[in-house]
């Protein structure tokens, strides 16, 4: 073999050859002895002989003598290298200044190194030696992600350890495999650090810029609770913000219909009368007269309290409204709106003729010539808003639409055509009937079906005749009990004289209240076709005329006793 191999030559190892160093292929250490010349240098101080030698007697020299311990290490048993063969002295490549560095462990083999250092404990029966190799003991340091380099060997290099992260929310970063060099798997070299230092700059803006937003939205959140929680507290167990005192100068204001007192009090705090519509509604509350409050017009005063507004719109002098009975006919009307513009008498009645197309009335009103009033079942009963400069069309147009508007929830069409009428005028008309005949109204829903029974064909007490006096006094535009004989009222040739005339009259005879609306809409059942009321509590009704003549002669006692 060649001084490069590894067999029985008396020359050591090549200073060159690979496996040349501290340990051997399987991690041993090479012997360095000598033959014959003086002791060679010692090993570089960086890596001591873990086990000193043991000098030779006979060939070796130094005062320690003895046998060589077995050598794991060597193949062939033997014990020291062989003698030169041509009688010199070995020399010594490795022991001189001019020696080559020592290689480097190999890392590799660190586990065969461990599993050779059980074996030769196992062998040796002395004391236990120390490792053949034991790399040198440093500082404990905490790593840094990244090496400087990639080293001699990237095997050597301990894997990077992975950063602790950040939650998803704070940290904001972007997963860029771009951030890396894709020929080092570490990531190392300066290029990466500063890449590295600009991300994390980056991600710690990010994440002071998210803690801003968390830290926001909690101050705003907090906010929130508190103002609910105050206006929660304030509602329930405190009182509600109010002025004191009557106020000071005047103002008025207009209550829709349909408004409660919840509405009333937004109203007036809108108007600047009250401080809050809770110290309205609170005065209300200990008020049990302000349940009758009705909307319209009242004349008020700024910055007045709860209780004090309460008091004032219950007083009749602040009603600056127009209130319209139910049942009154139209001409009755039309002298209420003179009387409260202080207008020449006949003045609203004129402008209801002129006017009557341009007041909204509904596609179905009935403005045949036989119709006395157009107008007549449209001015809704109810209490108006009408200042002292309003004109009188558009108080008449306030009333049609609130008729409207009533008319449209009751759903007149529709009910017509279950009742079997020809138009939602018709209905209109019976409920008109039934307010002007009817004298009480829980008697109503009796006297509307009256009015059904009467207007059958097939019925033999009054044979399609409603024979109605309301009807007469309606077209002599009157209002009597004694309208006259049977006789004599059919001789009376008007479209209204319901004695003369079969089936219900051209249009309503006034204009009637809900109740009245209502009882038309769903009458009671039952075969009347008579009826007399003959005291505020009582109405006797009767399926055939020998029974209602009975009735009569009991109203005419109670009449009597009246008097």
């Amino acid at each position: 073999m060649t001084e490069y191999g590894r067999g029985y030559g008396s020359e050591p190892w090549h200073p060159e050859d690979p496996l040349y160093g501290e340990q051997a292929p399987h991690g041993g250490q090479a012997q360095q002895p000598q033959w014959g010349g003086p002791q060679s240098a010692p090993h570089p101080p960086q890596q001591p002989d873990p086990y000193p030698q043991q000098q030779y007697q006979g060939g070796w020299e130094g005062p320690q003598g003895g046998q060589l311990p077995y050598d794991p290490y060597d193949p062939y048993g033997q014990q020291h290298p062989p003698a030169d063969p041509y009688g010199g002295v070995s020399h010594d490549y490795y022991g001189t200044p001019d020696a080559y560095p020592q290689h480097q462990p190999d890392p590799l083999h660190q586990q065969a190194q461990q599993a050779q250092q059980a074996h030769q404990a196992q062998q040796m029966q002395q004391t236990q030696p120390q490792p053949l190799y034991q790399p040198p003991q440093h500082p404990q340091q905490p790593e840094p992600p990244y090496d400087e380099g990639p080293g001699d060997d990237w095997r050597a290099a301990p894997e990077p350890r992975e950063p602790e992260r950040e939650h998803a929310f704070f940290a904001d970063r972007e997963e860029d495999d771009g951030d890396r060099d894709d020929r080092d798997p570490r990531g190392a070299g300066r290029g990466g650090r500063e890449r590295r230092g600009k991300k994390n700059k980056k991600n710690k803006r990010r994440s002071g810029r998210a803690c801003l937003v968390v830290a926001l939205l909690f101050v705003g959140a907090t906010g929130t609770v508190g103002y609910f929680g105050y206006d929660f507290i304030m509602s329930h167990f405190g009182s509600a913000p109010d002025y004191a005192g009557e106020g000071s100068g005047a103002i008025q204001i207009d209550i829709p219909d349909g408004s409660p007192l919840s509405e009333m009090g937004q109203i007036l705090q809108e108007k600047g009368v009250i401080k809050s519509a809770g110290a309205f509604t609170e005065a209300a509350g200990e008020n049990k007269k302000a349940q009758s409050l009705q909307p319209g017009t009242y004349s008020l005063r700024k910055k007045m309290s709860g209780a004090a507004a309460i008091e004032l719109m219950l007083d009749p002098k602040s009603r600056n409204g127009l209130t319209i009975r139910e049942g009154l006919r139209s001409t009755e009307v039309y002298k209420l709106i003179d009387t409260k513009l202080h207008l020449k008498a006949g003045t609203t009645k004129g402008v209801a003729k002129s006017e009557a197309k341009n007041l909204g009335l509904p596609s179905w009103a009935n403005d045949s010539s036989k119709i006395k009033d157009p107008l007549e079942g449209f001015l809704y009963p109810s209490t108006y808003s009408v200042g002292d400069k309003a004109k009188p069309a558009a108080v008449l147009k306030q009333m049609v639409a609130r008729a409207n508007q009533v008319y449209q929830r009751y759903d007149l069409e529709g009910n017509a055509r279950k009742l079997h009428l020809s138009s939602p005028m018709q209905l209109l008309t019976v409920a008109s009937l039934t307010q002007a005949e009817g004298k009480y109204k829980h008697d109503f829903v009796k006297v509307a079906r009256v009015v059904y029974n009467r207007l059958k064909p097939n019925n033999t007490e009054t044979y399609g005749l409603l024979d109605f006096d309301s009807t007469v006094n309606y077209a002599k535009s009157q209002s009597t009990l004694d309208t006259g004989s049977v006789d004599n009222l059919r001789n009376f040739n008007d479209p209204y004289n319901t004695y003369k005339f079969k089936g219900l009259p051209p249009g309503p005879i006034g204009n009637p209240g809900e109740v009245a609306l209502k009882s038309a809409i769903d009458p009671a059942k039952g075969n009347w076709y008579y009826f007399v009321s003959i005291s505020p509590d009582k109405t006797l009704f009767a399926e055939t005329n020998e029974q209602h003549e009975r009735n009569r002669r009991i109203y005419e006692k109670e009449h009597e006793k009246a008097r």
